[in-house]
C-alpha cells in the first residue's frame, strides 16, 4: 500500500489489517516468536490455508547481531524464514518479520552508555535485515542505572531510550533500497522479561489504564524532543498486561471484565491497538474476546514448541510401541534430551524450582517450554532424525496412532494428512495455529 507519509517508503501490509480493526472489524494477528523450523513451517502452511498474513517474531536474546542464543543473525534468521516459505510456497511478500524486546536486555550488564550503543546496532541490523515490526523496549535497567539509591530505571528514561532506539532505526531505514517497507513500531514494556518470567507466579494484575496512558504520552513527547514525529506515526502498537500469562503448570486465563478499562482507552487513540504477550494456553474464546477487545496482536512462542515437543514424544512412544518388537535401532529421543539438559543447564535451571523429581517433571511438561532451546543440540538432532527416519520407513499402524495421535489419526482417515512423521507434527503444531487464525477472524 502506497502512502505519502511514508516517503520513498512503502507501508508494512500489516498496516492494512491493524486500520481495517481500528474501523471496527474484530481482526487481529498472531506472532509467532519462535526459530524452531517446524513450528515456522506450520505457521506458514496455516497463512497459505487461510490466505492471510504470517507474522514471525525473533527476541533480542534469541537473534541478534553477533548470533544471540540460536547462532542467527538477523539477515540469518531472514534468510531462514523466506527459505521455509519457499518450502511451502507462501508469497513472501504475506510474511511479516519482527523483532521482539529490541533494546538493551542482552548487555544490562554493562553500563547504559555501552548497552545503548550496542542496542543501537541492534536495531540497525534487524532493520537493515527486513525487518518491519519492532519492539522498542528499552524498560531493562543498565549496570549503572538507579533510581531512589537502588537500580532502577524511571519511565521518563525508558521513553527517551526507546526514541533514542527508534533514531537508530530511521537511520538504517535511509539505507534500504527505494521502495522497501517502512517499519512499524511497538511501544510498551508492561511484560516479563524476554524468555519467561523466572517466578511461578500466584496472581497477573491488567495494566491500570493511567500508566498505559502515561506511557503513550511520555513516548509521543520523546519521540516529539528527537524530531521523530514521522516515525511516531508507524507506532500502531502498545504492549500492555491484560491479566494473562501462564506457569510451569498453570494457565492465567483472560477476564475481559478485568480488562474492560484498558480496551477503552485505546478507542480513544486512533492509530494504536495492543499487543498482548504471553496469550500462550489460552482457550480460543479468550483469544477471541481478546482481539475484540483490542488485543489485536498475540504473541505466542511456547505455546507452538510445547505443541511440537507433544508430538515428538507421542511419535517416540509409538516408536517404541511399534518397532520394538521388529527389534529396530530405536531413536531413544527422550533419553537424549533429558541426559543433554542435564549437562547443559542454563537454559532451565534459574526458572524450574523443587526437588529432582519436580525439576525433572518440569523439563519435560513445563509450560513454559525450555526444552525448546535444545532442538538444535546435535545429538538431540541426531536422535529426532533416526525418529524421523524409522517412522517413515515403518509407518505405525492406525490402532497405534489411534492411541497417542488420535486428532492426527482422524486427520489420516480422512485423508487430509499422510501417515507419516513430517505431516503428523505439523498437524499437531496447526491444532495451535489454527486456534490463533480462528480468534484473529482469519
Amino acid at each position: 500500500m502506497e502512502n505519502s507519509r511514508f516517503g520513498r517508503f512503502r507501508a508494512s501490509p500489516l498496516l492494512d489489517l491493524i486500520a481495517a480493526h481500528k474501523k471496527g472489524e474484530a481482526i487481529g494477528i498472531a506472532s509467532l516468536c519462535t526459530a524452531n523450523r517446524y513450528a515456522l513451517q506450520a505457521g506458514m502452511m496455516q497463512a497459505r490455508q487461510d490466505n492471510s498474513l504470517v507474522c514471525i517474531e525473533a527476541t533480542c536474546n534469541q537473534v541478534d547481531q553477533f548470533g544471540g542464543y540460536s547462532g542467527l543473525t538477523p539477515q540469518q534468521f531472514a534468510n531462514m524464514v523466506g527459505d521455509v516459505a519457499t518450502c511451502v510456497r507462501l508469497p513472501h511478500e504475506r510474511i511479516v518479520l519482527g523483532g521482539d524486546h529490541l533494546g538493551p536486555n542482552a548487555w544490562r550488564d554493562k553500563d547504559a552508555k555501552t548497552a545503548m550503543r550496542l542496542a543501537r546496532d541492534l536495531l540497525r541490523a534487524y532493520v537493515l535485515a527486513g525487518f518491519t515490526k519492532i519492539h522498542l523496549d528499552a524498560s531493562m535497567p543498565c549496570a549503572d542505572d538507579i533510581v531512589d539509591g537502588r537500580p532502577g530505571i524511571a519511565p521518563r528514561c525508558v521513553a527517551e531510550r526507546a526514541a533514542e532506539l527508534c533514531a537508530a532505526a530511521e537511520a538504517a531505514l535511509a539505507e534500504r533500497p527505494k521502495g522497501s517497507p517502512a517499519p512499524l513500531y511497538i511501544v510498551g514494556t508492561e511484560v516479563p522479561k524476554p524468555g519467561g518470567a523466572q517466578e511461578e507466579l500466584s496472581t497477573v494484575q491488567a495494566t491500570d489504564p493511567a500508566d498505559a496512558e502515561a506511557t503513550i504520552s511520555m513516548t509521543r513527547e520523546a519521540f516529539a524532543e528527537r524530531g521523530l514525529q514521522h516515525a511516531w506515526e508507524r507506532v500502531v502498537a502498545l504492549v500492555v498486561q491484560p491479566g494473562v500469562e501462564f506457569g510451569d503448570h498453570t494457565v492465567f486465563p483472560y477476564d475481559r471484565q478485568k480488562a474492560a478499562m484498558l480496551s477503552t482507552l485505546i478507542t480513544r487513540h486512533e492509530h494504536l491497538i495492543y499487543e498482548a504477550h504471553s496469550t500462550d494456553y489460552q482457550t480460543q474464546e479468550a483469544l477471541r474476546q481478546m482481539v475484540q477487545d483490542h488485543f489485536a496482536i498475540l504473541k505466542v512462542g511456547p505455546g507452538l514448541t510445547f505443541a511440537f515437543r507433544e508430538a515428538v514424544f507421542a511419535l517416540a512412544a509409538i516408536e517404541r510401541e511399534w518397532l520394538m518388537r521388529k527389534s529396530a535401532a530405536l531413536s531413544d529421543l527422550p533419553a537424549i534430551l533429558e541426559k543433554v539438559m542435564l549437562s547443559q543447564p542454563k537454559y532451565w535451571a534459574n526458572y524450574y524450582h523443587g526437588s529432582t523429581e519436580d525439576l525433572a517433571f518440569a523439563r519435560k511438561y513445563s509450560f513454559s517450554d525450555r526444552v525448546r532451546y535444545y532442538w538444535t543440540n546435535p545429538l538431540v538432532q541426531q536422535a529426532l532424525g533416526r525418529l524421523m527416519e524409522n517412522l517413515t520407513r515403518f509407518p505405525p499402524p492406525l490402532s497405534v496412532l489411534s492411541q497417542f495421535m488420535p486428532a492426527q489419526y482422524e486427520a489420516i482417515t480422512q485423508c487430509r494428512i499422510a501417515n507419516a512423521p513430517v505431516p503428523l507434527v505439523l498437524s499437531k503444531v496447526m491444532e495451535v495455529t489454527g486456534k490463533y487464525a480462528h480468534a484473529c477472524g482469519l
